[in-house]
């Protein structure tokens, strides 16, 4: 707990003093004006000290972000370095054929990154292109057949985006740790003509699938989505929300 919550507590509690005076000397004048005074210095402190705990708080999370969008750019940065260091070893040994399916490799990439970019919900595109920095059981695919903008849907994006989020995090903690590669979950979205679909495929295993699926249902009460299928083990999980209009 720190110390700004501290003296908003104390600064609180300390009330109880005049409040005591006043009750105990109930025929004297004295303790009211300073039973006022007190509440008055009180309500003050807790005021400044909840303002500087809210900035503090501001500040760490968007220290945070930061650290998190310069692990992004430098996970990116070795990828791409990678990807062609291994298109120069393909071009120095002569194989055409492999240099462009590198090329084409890294095109469609670039595609599908481009496309995760315009979605249109900060949240879920910063979540979406970190993913891979933050090691876990579990590897991210997500596929958008169509450029899709959530924010130019009839519908609360960031509360979607949000419940989405959401969902994806409880495979991401809730999965089984491997001993070979991580399992992989496959997040595919579709606008529909009356509906934006989420379908979820998960090749992997849960450490408790019952629990699991409680916290998806628990938490999509809360969400523009709703589970149209809900398949035991959660490997493919189907979600809808309504596009109003």
């Amino acid at each position: 707990m720190n110390r700004y919550r501290m003296a908003k507590i104390y600064g609180a509690a300390s009330v109880v003093l005049p409040a005591a005076a006043v009750w105990f000397w109930r025929t004297e004048w004295w303790p009211h004006p300073v039973f006022v005074v007190w509440t008055a210095a009180a309500a003050v402190l807790w005021v400044l000290a909840d303002r500087k705990e809210r900035e503090i708080s501001h500040e760490r999370t968007l220290r945070t972000l930061q650290w998190t969008a310069i692990r992004t750019l430098n996970h990116h940065r070795h990828d791409w370095m990678n990807d062609l260091q291994v298109l120069y070893g393909y071009i120095r040994m002569n194989k055409p054929d492999k240099s462009v399916e590198c090329v084409e490799n890294i095109r469609q990439r670039m595609h599908v990154e481009s496309r995760i970019s315009k979605l249109g919900v900060p949240s879920l595109v910063l979540y979406a292109q970190s993913f891979r920095t933050t090691p876990g059981p579990i590897t991210l695919r997500l596929e958008l057949p169509d450029e899709l903008n959530l924010s130019e849907l009839p519908l609360d994006a960031e509360a979607a985006a949000s419940a989405l989020i959401d969902v994806i995090n409880v495979y991401r903690y809730g999965a089984k740790p491997g001993t070979g590669e991580p399992a992989q979950l496959t997040v595919r979205l579709d606008r529909e003509e009356s509906a934006l679909k989420a379908l979820l495929k998960f090749d992997g295993e849960f450490i408790q699938s019952k629990e699991a699926q409680d916290k998806i249902r628990r938490r999509l009460k809360r969400s523009p989505f709703r589970a149209e299928r809900l398949e035991a083990g959660l490997t493919e999980v189907l979600l809808a929300a309504d596009l109003g209009g």
